[in-house]
């Protein structure tokens, strides 16, 4: 029997994204995806609408989110799957942690200017589909299509990492709280992309540790930013810990992903599928 193709990580113009919920089911499933899950940052409005479309498109759905919390100094992201979209507890934390997010970017905003890119912050805006989940990302395609920068790797690069003039950071949900909400909604918490953060071995132990302790249940091992190597470090770690596999795109947009919807390799056979703890809330 060949491996389910699941793809449990994306995002729309709800947050980050610059496809809507609905165009972002047609490509999961012109691509062959079986079983979807949008995940937007910090943020579950587009809910209703994905599951809709991918039920209209012949493809099963978990609910998705992807929440960001601060953790030894660095934002980690925890993605929740097959939660109850209209958790009272879950949605007053979410909107929380969106609340910080206009501040910054007026910020960032003023962090560009006086590097010499005046009117970012308007600049951005044009790219939002939600003004409360403004974020770097927007001012990036800003400053790409402003000419400053070829891409929005560039962006990043020059002007949005730390000790960059644009940079801001943002104290975020803490770990507790994000596997705390998700799963008393009746979800399943995920490392996302562990491969990503900048963590001394014992700072990852750590997070692992923790993360379980809370009730996490499952890591990312096979995604978009993983090069093979690393899916097979954190294959490593999910036998380690006892968690759970996720596999997901982390797709945003046609012009930017690396990973299209869909087209990841499978997890490693012997690895327990995050879908398999959710069986009850696959729709």
């Amino acid at each position: 029997m060949s491996p389910l193709n699941a793809d449990l990580h994306c995002h729309s113009v709800v947050s980050d994204g610059t496809l809507t919920p609905e165009e972002l089911a047609a490509r999961a499933a012109a691509n062959g995806v079986e079983l979807w899950a949008l995940t937007d940052h910090d943020e579950i409005g587009g809910q209703h609408r994905a599951a809709a479309a991918a039920h209209a498109k012949g493809m099963r759905y978990l609910t998705g989110t992807e929440i960001s919390v601060t953790f030894a100094g660095e934002t980690v992201h925890i993605v929740g799957l097959g939660f109850d979209p209209d958790d009272a507890e879950m949605q007053r934390g979410l909107q929380q942690t969106r609340g910080g997010r206009g501040g910054r970017a007026q910020e960032i905003s003023a962090g560009l200017a006086q590097a010499g890119i005046p009117n970012a912050y308007e600049g951005a805006l044009k790219y939002v589909g939600n003004p409360d989940l403004i974020s770097r990302t927007h001012f990036a395609r800003y400053l790409v299509e402003a000419g400053i920068c070829k891409d929005t790797n560039e962006v990043f690069r020059r002007f949005l990492t730390e000790g960059k003039p644009g940079f801001v950071p943002h104290r975020w949900a803490n770990l507790k709280d994000a596997v705390q909400w998700i799963t008393a909604a009746g979800g399943v918490a995920v490392i996302a992309h562990p491969a990503r953060y900048r963590f001394t071995a014992n700072e990852e132990y750590a997070l692992f540790t923790e993360f379980k302790a809370h009730g996490g249940r499952g890591v990312e091992v096979v995604t978009g930013s993983h090069t093979t190597a690393e899916a097979n470090k954190y294959a490593g770690t999910a036998r380690e810990f006892g968690l759970a596999a996720s596999r997901g795109s982390d797709f945003h947009s046609p012009d930017e992903s690396h990973t299209d919807l869909g087209k990841l390799p499978p997890l490693p056979a012997d690895l327990v599928p995050v879908w398999d703890l959710l069986a009850d809330r696959i729709r």
